[in-house]
């Protein structure tokens, strides 16, 4: 059976608690149970990781190397700063879609920039906890 990886970065973890106005109430556990619905759905098997520390995530995607076909990152504030985690993806050549819960270019500037996308095959910003379910849909008809 296919696996796909899903990567969270920092602060993940405190969705449902951190500014709601900009995540609002969804949680990890909600993310990731309505990703494991969808991958059923799919016949894929998903296993989710999240860290607050970029090179556990480094870590993570290398020791992934022949043992997944695709990867779902929220690289959360680690977009903006970790050539580490960008240089990690692009040495394994695995499809990878970078996630964001919230619109990074409707907020403030520093965040328009990322450092993971020019390693990815696209970038879902906005559009919630369906961002998550629309990259799985799209890895998955890639592999």
């Amino acid at each position: 059976m296919k696996k796909v990886l899903v990567l969270n970065g920092p602060n993940i973890n405190m969705l449902g608690i951190r500014e709601p106005a900009i995540y609002g109430n969804i949680t990890l556990a909600d993310i990731e149970k309505s990703l494991t619905a969808l991958a059923k759905e799919l016949k894929v098997e998903v296993e989710f990781f999240q860290s607050n520390h970029e090179g556990e995530i480094v870590d993570k995607i290398q020791n992934s190397l022949n043992k997944i076909c695709g990867i779902i990152i929220n690289p959360a504030a680690f977009t903006h700063t970790s050539i580490a985690i960008r240089d990690a993806l692009s040495s394994i050549s695995i499809p990878t879609i970078e996630v964001h819960i919230s619109n990074i270019y409707t907020r403030e500037e520093f965040r328009h920039k990322s450092y993971i996308t020019a390693v990815t095959i696209g970038q879902i910003a906005g559009l919630g906890i369906d961002g998550y379910l629309f990259a799985l849909r799209k890895i998955t008809s890639l592999t």
